[in-house]
């Protein structure tokens, strides 16, 4: 898995390239531990994204509860598989997120 930051001003893109699992999660809450407290606007691009598992989600959920109350979380260019899984889990009921 990549990721790519773009930051501009306080809002962090963060575009997700390839598996997001149990092996790469661990990359993604680096990541998102190394972005400071300015940043109040948050962007996952996935549209490179081509699978997602529990351990990706659990990184998921945690960055939306981070940025819960500051500001904007969302995630955009969602396949149809990995919207499934939100779906599924219910999250796409609490997240925006956007085909």
């Amino acid at each position: 898995m990549d990721i790519i930051n773009n930051i501009d001003g306080n809002k962090a893109t963060m575009e997700i390239i390839g598996w997001l699992d149990t092996q790469t999660a661990p990359q993604l809450e680096e990541a998102l531990s190394k972005l400071g407290d300015e940043i109040t606007n948050l962007v996952f691009d996935f549209a490179k994204l081509e699978y997602i598992s529990s351990a990706g989600l659990r990184q998921v959920v945690s960055a939306y509860k981070k940025m819960s109350g500051k500001g904007e979380f969302k995630i955009i260019n969602v396949s149809d598989e990995v919207y499934d899984v939100f779906k599924l889990t219910g999250f796409d009921q609490k997240i925006n997120i956007e085909k």
